[in-house]
């Protein structure tokens, strides 16, 4: 199982720049070092193999783990039908044209350890014979991970929701879009939780190669985070809630000059509650974020929340505002808008989220507002 460790307390997030000419390249790195964040770039995912998805880091502060992933990539062309791979080489593991739904014809495997269907036939027969028909392999996407039981997941491609799916009670999802035309992608995956606040986003870039599926595993969403005051008086309790995959263990870390790191469990229904008395931090404005924990996986963190220890308690209503330059609504405007916003720089049609100026493209005139409204 691979490891990797992350010890850079300034790793924010995978900027995504696909099909961007070497000049406009170079001009949104010179924006990026103007707003002092880096370029980095993203993952390309073969067709036919399992790839753990690494959690993106979405804050100004990544804290030195070390994390597990909870798959593995499959050894593709070793002769051997290993987990993740429909087949390989002539291990087709007892599948036939006829276990694919097919009436007949010669099952075969391809070179990203996939069934290869063109030589498979349906229909003909009776009467005159028939020739058959040959079925098109499908092109597209299978996703699958961990999300907050029974509510919805939904899939983004370039930022435009692609599908909904329904998590199960356990917590797990598995969704597949199909149709999809060969190309790079970007997608994101986010949930909402009863009380309709929504996860941090989570992306990555994939490349879709005609006639197969990539499969992306081991997604975990990290989890919702709520505070009941807004404003509290030191030495009172604050509670922090939310939502996540059930049975999760629940960092939470109250940023203050000292981080507090308090932890708590998730329940059968993905929630979790945490009440902290303030009387050891100072009176000021704080931060706070959760990851989540389950069979040695980690979520990245959630969105931040701020809270202020006063002489006073305020009532924390179910915050909606968001500013407009908030590309993936988790109430900041940083690394992650940027990384959308580069996808569609000179690209035609834009969203509308994203042409910030309305006037039909996305250009340095957006990435001026964005920089106006930066929360970093």
């Amino acid at each position: 199982m691979a490891t990797s460790s992350y010890h850079n307390k300034n790793i924010i997030a995978t900027v995504f720049l696909i099909l961007l000419t070497p000049l406009e390249v170079s001009r949104l790195r010179r924006l990026s070092m103007l707003l002092g964040i880096g370029l980095l770039t993203g993952l390309t995912l073969l067709p036919g193999s399992v790839y753990p998805v690494r959690n993106f880091i979405i804050s100004n502060e990544v804290y030195a783990s070390t994390q597990e992933a909870s798959t593995r990539s499959s050894v593709c062309g070793d002769g051997v039908k290993e987990s993740g791979e429909q087949c390989d080489g002539s291990d087709l593991a007892g599948a036939s044209c006829t276990s694919q739904g097919y009436t007949g014809g010669t099952l075969s495997c391809s070179a990203s350890c996939t069934f290869n269907t063109s030589a498979c036939t349906s229909g003909g027969g009776g009467g005159g014979g028939g020739g058959g028909v040959t079925i098109t392999p499908e092109t597209g996407i299978t996703i699958s991970g961990y999300a907050y039981p029974s509510l919805e997941v939904t899939l983004l491609k370039d930022a435009q929701v692609a599908l909904v799916t329904t998590v199960g009670m356990d917590g797990r999802f598995n969704a597949s879009l199909i149709g999809l035309s060969a190309g790079s992608y970007i997608f994101s995956v986010y949930s909402e939780d009863r009380l309709g606040i929504r996860s941090a986003l989570f992306s990555f870039p994939v490349i879709v190669t005609s006639g197969a599926k990539a499969r992306v595993s081991g997604i975990f969403i990290p989890p919702t985070l709520g505070v009941d005051k807004s404003q509290v008086k030191k030495g009172d309790v604050i509670n922090f809630f939310g939502t996540t995959t059930p049975s999760s263990v629940v960092n939470i870390t109250v940023n203050s000059f000292n981080n507090i790191i308090l932890q708590t469990n998730a329940n059968d229904d993905g929630v979790y509650l945490q009440a902290y008395n303030t009387s050891e931090l100072d009176k000021e404005e704080h931060t706070v974020q959760a990851r989540a924990v389950l069979n040695g996986q980690l979520t990245s963190n959630s969105k931040v929340v701020t809270f202020v220890v006063a002489d006073s308690n305020i009532t924390q209503p179910i915050p909606h505002d968001i500013t407009k330059a908030d590309l993936n609504d988790d109430g900041r405007v940083n690394i992650v808008d940027f990384s959308i916003a580069a996808y569609w720089y000179k690209r035609l049609s834009p969203p509308a989220s994203v042409d910030l100026n309305t006037d039909g493209k996305v250009d340095i005139v957006d990435f001026s507002i964005m920089a106006y409204n930066w929360t970093g």
